[in-house]
This record gives C-alpha cells, structure tokens and sequence, in this order.
C-alpha cells in the first residue's frame, strides 16, 4: 500500500497511473485510446503493480496535477520554445536531432514516420538508393503504402526491388539499423528543414485558403499599411493558375495525389489553357471521364471551386517543397494578382 509519506518516492510511472484510476472508466478509456502501443504498456504494468493506494495519496496528486496547471497560466506550445527548452538541457546537436524529427511527419518510430510520407516524395528518394536498401524500406511499410511507392519507381528498377524483395529472408539488425540511421539523417532531417518558413511564406499560404473576396480585400488593406510586405506575400502565393507552370512530369505526379473527386470541381473554374495542361497529360480514357464528370456536374457554387483548387494548390506546393515536383522559376506572363 502506498502511504501519505511515501508521496515523494511515486515515480512519473506511478503518478500517471493513479491519475488514470482516479478519472475513472470512461475517461481512463478515451486517453488510452489517444496512446500509443508502448506507452499503454508502459502505464498498463505501473497500474497493474500499484497494489491498495491511501485517500491521502490520490487526493495530494489530483491537487498537485490541479495547482501545477493553474499556475501555469497562459500557455503556447510552439517549435521554438520547445527548441529552447530542449537546448538548455540537451547538447545543441541532439536537440536539434529531436526537433527534425518532430517536425518531420507524425509517427512513434521511423518506421511510422516513413509510412506518413508522401508515396511521390518517399519514390523520389529511394529511385537513388540500392534496390537492396529500397527493398528493405518497402518490407517495413504498410503494403498499401509500399504499393503505391512502387508503382512510382522506374520500371527496370522496380523490377529489381521486386526480386530483392523476393529473395529477402529475415532482415539482420545491423542492416537495419544501418538502413535507418541513414534515412534519419539524410531524408527526415532534409524533409523536416524543408518545412521551416518565415511568417511571409505562411501568411501566403493563409492568404491562398481565402475565397477569393477576402483575398482581395486582404491583400487591399496590407497594401495600405505595408506595402512591402504586401508586395513579398503576392510574390510568395501559388494561385491555380500557377499550376500552368508544372513540367510534364510534375503534372502527372500532382494528378496520382488529387483526390479523383476534387479535380472536376476545381476544373470548373480553371481557364481552358489550364484544362487543356491537365487533359494532355492524361490517357485519353482519363480526359474523357474527366470531362464527362465536369458537365455532369452542372453549375458549381464558386466557394466549393475556391476550396477544391486551395486543396491542389496545397498538395502541389507541399510536393514541391519535398522535391517530388518541380516547379518552372518565371511566373505565366497572363497572371493577374
């Protein structure tokens, strides 16, 4: 039984658990559904070793958990204040290592980090690598993911990983680990710098989720209180039309990522220079849905063209900033801001 005086001994472990009991049932569930596989363990084990636990104890640590929240105060969580915290207590070079990580895609291990990437980025990579270490790579995904990864590589190299993937026995851990340490400091650290920007580049992105009425107007008051930066922002945005300046191969690439419902929708208020790009990169079988779906469509309310084109320039952009497309530097001579 933990007793009153034995508070100061609780490890972080053991406080968490008691906590959990104390919620109850129905909320222990919601938070432990929030978790991931380890950690569930992890508080599983300390609350399964808790054994009888004094009033006086559970009462101290709800009151602790209430005033340490209290006196906090205000809080905002962002990468910069946890990259100073971590840098007070960590050397500089780990610290940094953590927030490449945090702030490249989502997942508990590399492995999960991987399967959260982009099938058009994570391709584009690996096309560069041994088939062996690409065989490797796609045995640790999901096999959708690795699926749609290898539909992307050229074929005689595909070909390749595929007879590698074929022959491949059980992975030794020192390759593994090899495979890993690699991907962690080239193609995470690279993907989580990419994804730094200065406030001007994120207000462009803002300011391109508007309708276009508030863009205008937006931009129209920025004008008169700083033209400088008004000018910065414009010459940041990605608008759809932009999209005219996409290589081939990009196009292609951008058109296997769009959601096959959006692209009509967005089409419906494209020029028909912008249209005829998409079609000429398509089979001709793809053209012809593509634009039997536009006319089935019939009239479309323009803030859902707005919201299909935001989504694409979104996705173009973020392929772009990942390297899996390129985009021409010199903007369409016709556009109009």
């Amino acid at each position: 039984m933990l007793k009153s005086e034995d508070y100061r001994g609780i490890t972080g472990s053991q406080k968490a658990a008691i906590l959990m009991l104390a919620l109850g049932e129905e909320q222990c569930t919601r938070l432990f559904s929030m978790m991931h596989e380890d950690e569930i363990k992890d508080l599983s084990s300390a609350m399964s070793q808790l054994g009888a636990v004094r009033s006086e104890v559970v009462e101290r640590l709800c009151l602790d958990f209430v005033e340490h929240m209290g006196a906090a105060g205000n809080l905002i969580g962002s990468f910069e204040s946890t990259e100073r915290l971590l840098q007070k207590s960590l050397p500089r070079d780990r610290a940094a290592q953590i927030m490449d990580e945090i702030r490249g895609p989502a997942g508990r291990t590399m492995w999960d980090k991987l399967g959260n990437v982009h099938e058009a980025v994570l391709a584009n990579y690996l096309k560069n690598e041994y088939p062996q270490t690409v065989a490797v790579v796609l045995s640790k995904v999901r096999p959708e993911h690795a699926a749609r990864v290898l539909t992307l590589l050229p074929d005689s190299f595909a070909m390749e990983v595929v007879m590698r993937m074929l022959r491949m026995e059980s992975v030794q851990k020192d390759v593994l680990d090899g495979v890993e340490r690699t991907l962690r400091s080239e193609f995470m650290s690279n993907l989580a710098r990419s994804t730094r920007r200065d406030s001007h580049e994120m207000m462009a992105d803002i300011f391109n989720n508007l309708d276009r009425q508030s863009e205008t107007r937006f931009i129209a008051s920025l004008e008169e209180r700083n033209r400088e930066s008004a000018e910065r922002i414009k010459a940041l945005m990605f608008t759809f039309d932009d999209l005219i300046r996409l290589t081939p191969q990009a196009v292609q690439v951008l058109l296997r990522a769009i959601e096959k419902d959006k692209l009509p929708v967005a089409l419906k208020g494209a020029s028909e220079k912008l249209r005829d790009m998409f079609f000429k990169n398509m089979s001709d079988r793809a053209a012809k849905i593509l634009k039997d779906d536009m006319e089935a469509l019939g009239p479309v309310r323009l803030r859902d063209v707005d919201e299909a084109q935001a989504g694409i320039v979104g996705l173009a952009k973020e392929l772009a900033a990942q390297g899996a497309i390129e985009i021409a530097e010199s903007k369409d001579e016709e556009m109009v801001y």
